[in-house]
């Protein structure tokens, strides 16, 4: 069955920072006193991540009091920073990661939505992602080539919850099998899909997954390659 509709993915997939929000989140932390590499700070943030929940003092993942308890996590519990200065931290994080400099497109991420457009495929973004997305991805020219956003901040619902999934569908007027989705997290965006019958392939721009079964793509052009055939 051809498919009728594309579901994409944006960290890591169209988009990636640059440099990684794990370089960025070290800068900072090295602007207070606190020596560490991206590295040391990636295994910070990823510890402080896993301790918060999906809702947080009633705040969902990914919006800004969710954040602002993480930063907190981060700087002051794990790093000894002061807590003085976490609204200062805050607010420089919110606004970098508000700029679209930030970030830079993965080599024919337009070109990908394009293509997809002109097979009249209709198109959905489905990221994890804060309130900041809409606004982002008009900056970088991915909403005029896009027929919906669903971020989870804003939906209160996140991959690989098929509710997110299920709500694309929705959106897309389609049924499971006549839609793919694609991005780089094998749980949240593979499996996740897959599991209320979304075809799904997994974006590996690193190239580190190749030993997996599951369809792959290694790069947004052999992304388009595929979804020109499953669309045909």
């Amino acid at each position: 069955m051809p498919i009728k509709a594309l579901f994409v993915d944006v960290g890591n997939t169209l988009v990636r920072e640059a440099p990684s929000r794990f370089a960025i989140y070290a800068e900072v932390a090295r602007s207070r006193g606190v020596e560490l590499g991206a590295d040391q700070m990636a295994v910070v943030m990823r510890r402080a991540h896993g301790e918060l929940p999906q809702r947080h003092a009633g705040a969902f993942r990914y919006t800004d009091p969710w954040f602002e308890a993480y930063i907190e996590r981060i700087f002051a519990h794990h790093l000894g920073i002061e807590r003085a200065a976490l609204p200062e931290l805050s607010r420089g994080l919110f606004a970098r990661f508000s700029d679209p400099a930030t970030f830079e497109l993965f080599p024919g991420a337009l070109e990908l939505l394009d293509a997809a457009r002109a097979r009249g495929l209709t198109l959905g973004i489905v990221s994890n992602w804060s309130a900041r997305l809409p606004p982002l991805l008009e900056r970088l020219g991915v909403t005029t080539r896009v027929d919906f956003v669903l971020c989870s901040a804003i939906e209160e619902l996140e991959k690989p919850d098929p509710a997110i999934f299920q709500r694309a569908l929705e959106r897309a007027g389609v049924a499971a099998g006549e839609a793919l989705h694609a991005g780089d997290d094998l749980e949240k965006d593979v499996l996740g899909a897959r599991r209320v019958g979304i075809r799904a392939v997994l974006v590996d721009h690193a190239g580190t997954r190749r030993d997996l079964s599951h369809p792959r793509a290694g790069s947004l052009p052999e992304l388009r390659d595929q979804i020109e055939r499953l669309s045909a």
